[in-house]
């Protein structure tokens, strides 16, 4: 693989939908230290297009899956988590580095074939979680890590996809209308509460209006959050926040500057793992836990 010195990393693109045409593709296109390999789609019209937009090669069909992942040294996802899952094994065992989605995938069992392929084919992996790679966020997540002390947190990530007059083109993914504001949203605010408050060692879930989802966690620092989750609240009562308190006073998360500007962090991230050997924290063993963690909530929740 040319994942040595200063060789660009070779990353290949899986989908191409509204996240690869938004973020992931002209994010990987404009980076410095990335080569575009190529992208893959179901419909060759728009990996075409996708791909003549960003200066690379379009692939289709099964074999244009096997084709992109010899001409790859990583392969980006923007793909339905549970497609997503079993091509990330295929990629893990053809040798390409996995930078994915979350979540890794809705069932339990298929984040774990990822992690164990990953671990097997020593890959390394990075999970797009938002908040840890926006640079606004990631460097306040790591103040709040080192100052330590906290008591207790509150965590509120509503979005208004599924609101009435909502033109989101994101609303039209059928994973995410079936499973709601817990599985897409919820790993973002897990990625921030979990390294600032340590392991999730209880959870109590319940549901509320629409797809929202309220969580209690217990962790294992002894601090406690909740958590309220859903992508169906009144435009005006949509928004993100997520307070800490402790011996310091409150901190409250910043804003941070779009996701385009965060996937660049992830890629950086997943260069910096292939270039030391080192694990990010937040890599293919991180998905597998958030999704063991969604899933527990899931089921209480029912």
């Amino acid at each position: 693989m040319t994942t040595a010195g200063t060789t660009p990393l070779r990353i290949g693109l899986l989908g191409t939908g509204p996240w690869a045409r938004n973020t992931q593709a002209p994010a990987l296109a404009a980076h410095p230290g990335v080569e575009l390999s190529g992208m893959w789609g179901r419909r060759a019209e728009a990996a075409e297009a996708l791909a003549a937009a960003h200066g690379t090669r379009a692939y289709t069909g099964e074999e244009g899956i096997d084709a992109l992942l010899e001409a790859s040294d990583a392969i980006a996802f923007a793909l339905p988590p549970d497609v997503q899952a079993p091509l990330a094994v295929r990629a893990a065992e053809a040798g390409c580095h996995l930078l994915m989605d979350k979540p890794v995938a809705t069932t339990v069992e298929g984040a774990r074939a990822v992690a164990e392929a990953a671990a097997e084919a020593e890959v390394a992996s990075v999970v797009f979680c938002t908040l840890r790679f926006a640079p606004e966020t990631s460097a306040w997540i790591a103040e709040q890590t080192a100052a330590g002390g906290w008591f207790t947190a509150r965590a509120q990530w509503l979005g208004s996809l599924y609101a009435s007059g909502s033109t989101s083109e994101y609303a039209e993914s059928p994973w995410r209308r079936e499973k709601g504001g817990l599985w897409d949203v919820g790993p973002h605010t897990l990625s921030v509460l979990i390294p600032v408050l340590g392991e999730v060692t209880e959870v109590t879930a319940a549901r509320g209006p629409a797809d929202t989802t309220h969580l209690i966690l217990r962790h294992a620092s002894g601090a406690s959050s909740t958590v309220t989750l859903g992508l169906s609240a009144p435009p005006g009562a949509a928004g993100v926040q997520i307070e800490l308190r402790g011996e310091r006073g409150t901190a409250e998360i910043p804003g941070w500057d779009g996701a385009r500007t965060a996937f660049r962090g992830a890629v950086d991230a997943l260069a910096e793992a292939v270039r030391t050997g080192v694990p990010h924290p937040c890599d293919a063993r991180f998905g597998l836990h958030l999704t063991e963690l969604l899933a527990q909530a899931e089921s209480q929740a029912a």
